[in-house]
């Protein structure tokens, strides 16, 4: 047992310097910060956490931070806090010693929430509310902070240190993509040691994915309105302790799974982000349970109403707003993230609401507090930084505000593709912008096109495919009457809501998925792809689905497309075999003095100008060169031509002068399988409702030419296995005219293939 009968002795002072509880060897230091607190007493309870065995006033406080040294009190010993001081909601004090607090800093929990009344510090049945005041314990109904071994939280960890131009962003749950997989093993399936397993990293190394960014995996507690429906919070976006990892997500290796997972991701080259949500805390607003930050110092730690501090701000849309401007609340946000970047290994955090955090008194401040200690923590300066760029309060959308080294979640990128595969005017111009990284937003401050986190589907809305199966959201599911949710989601359903066994229905939505996959990834930016989008996985139309930790979320890799998920890793390959697709300079056709031409060049299907004054243009065609600004760029060869063809019949495409060069076509969407194509003739056809991708190639070894170029020539793999076939026109022409020009080349294609061309594998 870590406690040896009853607890007499009155606690040593101890040290105010490092807040939460920690052990040296012969006992343990605990510190906690309580500015309007009258009293801090330390809990101690037996090692089942049913009985509290010692209540001890912490001796001393410096400053606002209240601190005692227990020898003898080892790792594993379980406590809370309780803080004495008046109750006054009207005056913003919430102070019950009756509550049993949680410790914002520990590591570990013992013991699950119960919703209970006696959590509330007031009567939660009386109809004055939160004005009256609760006697009853909460202890037997809330978790128990446990003293840590400090072994398990060595602060030696190593990030990846990935760079931004090649990064590939897969948003998962860890739950949500290990619950049904079959290779899995059982007991892994649900938690970190099920995510790094071989099967996911063999799934994600065949993506291309170089980054994997969990939703939120810090301690959380479910609403009680969730609870009362029968539902829990699944996602997470309810955290109570920023330190401690989700005791559900734990599984055979306890805390250690955790790290463990992240340096087998490292291994495998995958960047660990975490979705970090330090905006809100889980205790809701002036009606909900005190538990941990309502209890130490309710002043502080939240953003009161001025002038009516019995109020909370509620800028989250959850019922309360953490006060990051207090010093104490930023220190303990920039004390998690180096936890998690020292102790833990991750690589980089995307910040849920970040305008919320980033806002002052005055608003969103990008040279606030909390953006000011970011940038000179040198911890934290070498991770990645990514911002959902807006909340619900007043001036609270901020895309493009960050500063310089965020990524941002481009929303707007999100609905302009979805708005110009569903054909809506004016879309095309948008897409224009949102090709090249989105510069009329980004640009600025000497920010890079990585900065835009592009994305066509995430956690929040509809999947991938839900956006071709529903016209409307369809959150039933969730008890709130289906007001829940996005009400405007740019899909299209194709004339049936729902799943449909029409195959021109199911042609439809199938191409239309692989037109968004391949947007996201050729456009310049950072793309990240929704876990389960590569294979087809839907929601049944829930568009809010945070709440549903069931089959509903759960990928079913059963069903999973194989080959979706083919042509997902076919496009995710042209993107990273080709340095144009993936810069860090905005391109905005300047001319390259190494070549005379413009890094970037619009054209239309026919040669010409682009029509940017057409409301109605559904073709257009950009022509990627490296960039004139770069020395890199300029030196570059590599050259992409993207198409896109929203209109109902095929178009022909007159591709640019080749050089010296050739046109291969790598990406076409009208297919599933995706295979190069070299082109010989200067017009080509684009299939209605699709993109192309071509790239120029060098010739062929040893390739005849006559008076302009050989029309028939060695075509793809599965063209050779049966003759030669005549690329510009898919016919196969009579052996006695391809034979003397191509017949000798067949053996040379195959090994020029598989030797020059290593993305096409």
């Amino acid at each position: 047992m870590t406690i040896q009968g009853p607890i007499t002795a009155r606690p040593e002072p101890g040290r105010p310097n490092q807040l939460g509880a920690h052990f040296d060897g012969e006992g343990t230091n605990f510190a906690v910060f309580s500015q309007h607190g009258e009293q801090v007493y330390l809990c101690l309870f037996s090692t089942d956490g049913r009985r509290e065995v010692a209540r001890l006033p912490l001796p001393e406080r410096t400053g606002a931070v209240w601190h005692g040294y227990l020898p003898g009190i080892r790792p594993g010993t379980l406590y809370g806090y309780r803080v004495a001081g008046p109750y006054d909601p009207e005056r913003g004090h919430r102070f019950n010693a009756n509550k049993l607090l949680l410790d914002p800093y520990t590591r570990q929990f013992h013991g699950p929430f119960t919703d209970h009344g006696a959590t509330f510090g007031f009567d939660h049945l009386s109809p004055h509310a939160d004005l009256t005041f609760n006697p009853h314990d909460s202890a037997p109904y809330v978790p128990k902070c446990l003293v840590s071994d400090p072994a398990l939280f060595p602060l030696d960890a190593k990030s990846l240190g990935r760079g931004w131009d090649n990064t590939l962003i897969y948003e998962a749950h860890v739950k949500g993509v290990t619950a049904l997989n079959p290779d899995v093993p059982l007991d892994q399936r649900g938690t970190f040691d099920g995510m790094a397993t071989p099967p996911m990293l063999d799934h994600l190394i065949r993506l291309g994915v170089s980054t994997i960014e969990l939703l939120p995996i810090q301690a959380i507690k479910s609403e009680g309105a969730l609870l009362a429906r029968g539902l829990v919070n699944y996602w997470g976006y309810n955290t109570i302790g920023f330190f401690a990892p989700e005791p559900r997500y734990l599984g055979p290796s306890g805390i250690k799974g955790f790290r463990a997972m992240v340096e087998r991701f490292h291994a495998a080259g995958i960047e660990v982000i975490l979705d970090v949500v330090y905006n809100h805390s889980a205790e809701g607003d002036h009606m909900g349970p005190t538990l941990s930050f309502r209890g130490l110092d309710n002043m502080s730690y939240y953003r009161l109403h001025e002038g009516q501090p019995r109020l909370y701000v509620n800028d989250t849309g959850t019922g309360n707003t953490l006060d990051i401007s207090h010093p104490f609340v930023l220190r303990l946000v920039m004390d998690s993230l180096r936890f998690w970047v020292q102790a833990m290994g991750v690589d980089g955090f995307r910040f849920d609401l970040a305008t919320t955090v980033c806002r002052e008194r005055h608003g969103f401040d990008r040279r606030g507090g909390f953006l000011d200690a970011l940038r000179q923590d040198p911890v934290l300066a070498d991770v990645k930084l990514i911002a959902e760029p807006w909340d619900v309060g007043p001036g609270g959308y901020q895309l493009g505000e960050f500063p310089s080294g965020f990524g941002e979640w481009n929303d707007r990128y999100r609905d302009t593709v979805r708005r110009f595969w569903r054909g809506d005017r004016q879309s095309a111009q948008d897409l224009g912008s949102a090709l090249l990284g989105s510069a009329d937003v980004f640009e600025r401050r000497g920010r890079r096109s990585w900065s835009s986190i592009n994305y066509a589907a995430s956690h929040d809305g509809f999947t991938l495919t839900d956006t071709t199966q529903y016209g409307e959201r369809q959150n039933q599911a969730n008890g709130e009457g289906n007001r829940d949710g996005h009400r405007t989601n740019y899909s299209q359903n194709f004339g049936t809501e729902g799943p449909s066994t029409e195959p021109a229905v199911q042609a439809l939505r199938a191409r239309r998925v692989r037109n968004l996959l391949a947007t996201v990834l050729m456009s310049q930016g950072t793309p990240m792809l929704l876990a389960g989008d590569e294979g087809g996985h839907s929601q049944q139309g829930n568009n809010n689905a945070y709440c549903q930790d069931n089959t509903t979320t759960w990928l079913d890799w059963a069903t999973m497309d194989p080959d979706l998920i083919a042509f997902a890793a076919a496009v995710s390959r042209v993107r990273r075999a080709h340095p144009v697709l993936r810069q860090s300079n905005f391109l905005h056709g300047q001319i390259r003095a190494s070549d005379g031409k413009p890094d970037v060049e619009w054209r239309a299907f026919d040669g010409g100008a682009l029509n940017w004054q057409n409301p109605e243009m559904s073709s257009l065609c950009l022509c990627l060169r490296g960039s004139a600004e770069h020395a890199l760029g300029q030196a570059e060869t590599d050259t992409v031509l993207l198409a896109f063809n929203r209109q109902d019949t095929r178009q022909d495409l007159h591709l640019p002068d080749p050089g010296d060069r050739v046109w291969a076509r790598e990406i076409d969407t009208a297919h599933m399988t995706q295979t190069t194509q070299i082109l010989t003739q200067p017009i080509v056809r684009v299939a209605a409702h699709s993109m192309c991708a071509f790239c120029l190639t060098e010739q062929i070894p040893g390739w005849c030419h006559k008076t302009t170029r050989c029309a028939c020539w060695p075509g793809p793999m599965a063209s050779i296995r049966n003759s030669t076939i005549c690329m510009a026109t898919s016919i196969r022409p009579a052996r006695t005219r391809c034979a003397p020009c191509c017949a000798p080349w067949v053996s040379l294609w195959i090994a020029w293939q598989r030797s020059a061309m290593p993305c096409i594998r």
